[in-house]
């Protein structure tokens, strides 16, 4: 397997960040009531983990060391701002639902986590791939989260209807966002332990 693609796919599989790594809980466990919820923050995510990205490993060699991480920070938050722009003049609705979980985009750790231990010490190439790697891993987790908690809660996927009377409330709830993250990730470790 090449280098880059090794790159890519060790942000889905490897270094999973909510199913091995356990970063972003915060952003997985409340946004994630639904799938489409869990899909838009993640798909933010995913933004701003590879523009960040690949600013930083850009200037890597201009910013000095001692104003590094907060260097980082005004990278990362000009993105967060231009997502949350965009995002409440496209998808309002989505913005609205979200709500102050899109500025805190800013102080993920994830973001700040890939941009110290990635973006500072490789070319731009490997950073965008790693970006892209890591934040598509956060999507498709949050995504996957979302539509158990989705079917489970309310019986629809998407906001679709999938059988009549609904579901189990404690699944739309903070105690079900615990209960389907703890079985996703056994689920998870289980199919790429089998993988490697």
């Amino acid at each position: 397997m090449g280098k880059n693609l090794k790159v890519f796919t060790d942000g889905i599989l490897k270094n999973n960040p909510t199913f091995v790594l356990v970063l972003g809980m915060c952003p997985t466990l409340a946004t994630t009531t639904s799938a489409l919820n869990g899909m838009g923050m993640g798909v933010a995510t995913l933004f701003v983990l590879v523009m960040s990205n690949i600013v930083i490993s850009l200037l890597k060699s201009v910013i000095p060391d001692k104003v590094r991480i907060p260097a980082y920070i005004v990278v990362i938050s000009s993105f967060v701002t231009v997502v949350q722009l965009l995002m409440q003049a496209y998808v309002q609705d989505l913005y609205n639902t979200l709500g102050v979980f899109i500025p805190l985009i800013v102080v993920n750790c994830i973001i700040l986590g890939r941009a110290e231990a990635f973006a500072s010490k490789n070319g731009v190439w490997a950073s965008a791939l790693d970006g892209l790697g890591i934040g598509l891993g956060f999507t498709l987790s949050l995504t996957a989260i979302g539509i158990v908690r989705e079917v489970l809660g309310n019986g629809q996927i998407f906001g679709m209807d999938i059988w009549q009377g609904g579901g189990a409330l404690v699944f739309v709830l903070s105690p079900g966002a615990f209960f389907v993250l703890g079985y996703l990730m056994i689920l998870f470790r289980r199919l790429t332990a089998k993988t490697n």
